[in-house]
C-alpha cells in the first residue's frame, strides 16, 4: 500500500503544507522549503541515494541535496513546508502512476519517493520546450507535493483528445499523455502575439496540470515594473533639476 501521509494544505494564494508524522515516519523536502517543525523531529541532509542521484536531480532543476525530516519521538509531530514564491500546492498519489513535471516543481514527499531525471521523448520537445531536454519524474509508493503559480487547472484528457498549452504554464502530466512541442502558425502570431514561438501539444489519455501564473512570467512583470519605476524616478529628478535651473534664471 502507498504511504498515505496525513497532511493539510493551508492558505489560498501562497500555500503551505503541514504534514503530521507518526513515530519513525519521515518526509523529504527540497532544501529551502522548510518552515517549522515540532520537537521530536530530526533533520538530516543527504544526496538521497548517492552522488548520481544528486546529479540527476540537479540536471532536472532541483537541488543536489535533499533534507529528510524524521519523527524520532513517541507521538505524532508536525512539520511544515512552503515554496519560495506565491504558489499553489498540488498533492499527488504516486501509487496510482508516476508524474512528469517541470523543473523546480517538486516541493516535498513521503520518504522513499524518487525525484529523477526524465528525458523528453522527442528532440524538438527537449530543445524548444523551455524546460531543456529534461523533465522531473516523480515515482514511488506514496504521496508527493509539487507547487506552481496562480490558479491550478486540472485537465483530464480522453484517448486521442488534445490540448495546446503555453510551455511556461505546463506544470505536470501523467506519463500516459503524449508530450510534444510545436511551432505557432502564422508570422503575425509568432512576431506580435506575445505568446512565444512554441506551445506544448498534449494528447491523452491522462491528466495534465496547468498553472495560470508561471514564476518566470510573474518575475518578468515585477522586473518590468521595477525598471519602469526607476525610470519615472529618474525622469522626475531630471524635470526637477530642469525646473530649478529655469526658476533660477
Amino acid at each position: 500500500m502507498a504511504d498515505q501521509i496525513d497532511y493539510e494544505i493551508l492558505g489560498d494564494d501562497a500555500q503551505a503544507v503541514v504534514i503530521r508524522l507518526d513515530p519513525r515516519e519521515a518526509v523529504r523536502a527540497e532544501p529551502g522549503a522548510f518552515m517549522w517543525m515540532e520537537d521530536g523531529i530530526e533533520m538530516e541532509t543527504s544526496t538521497g541515494g548517492g552522488i548520481m542521484s544528486g546529479l540527476k536531480r540537479k540536471l532536472a532543476g532541483e537541488k543536489f541535496f535533499l533534507t529528510t525530516f524524521d519523527n524520532r519521538g513517541h507521538d505524532v509531530r508536525k512539520v511544515a513546508f512552503a515554496g519560495d514564491f506565491p504558489d499553489k500546492i498540488i498533492p499527488l498519489d504516486l501509487a496510482k502512476t508516476d508524474i512528469m513535471c517541470q523543473r523546480d516543481a517538486y516541493l516535498c514527499s513521503a520518504d522513499g519517493i524518487e525525484v529523477t531525471l526524465a528525458f523528453t521523448k522527442r528532440f524538438g520537445a527537449g530543445f524548444l520546450g523551455g524546460e531543456g531536454f529534461f523533465l522531473q519524474r516523480l515515482s514511488g509508493n506514496g504521496m508527493a507535493f509539487v507547487h506552481a503559480g496562480g490558479l491550478i487547472v486540472e485537465q483530464e484528457l480522453g484517448r486521442g483528445e488534445s490540448i495546446r498549452v503555453d510551455t511556461g504554464c505546463l506544470v505536470a502530466f501523467e506519463p500516459s499523455v503524449d508530450y510534444d512541442i510545436r511551432m505557432i502558425k502564422g508570422v503575425k502570431s509568432m512576431l506580435f502575439g506575445g505568446e512565444g514561438l512554441f506551445y506544448a501539444h498534449m494528447t491523452g489519455p491522462g491528466k495534465v496540470w496547468i498553472q495560470t501564473t508561471p514564476f518566470s512570467r510573474f518575475a518578468g512583470k515585477v522586473a518590468s515594473a521595477a525598471g519602469g519605476g526607476r525610470g519615472e524616478v529618474k525622469r522626475g529628478i531630471g524635470l526637477g533639476i530642469l525646473g530649478g535651473l529655469i526658476g533660477g534664471d
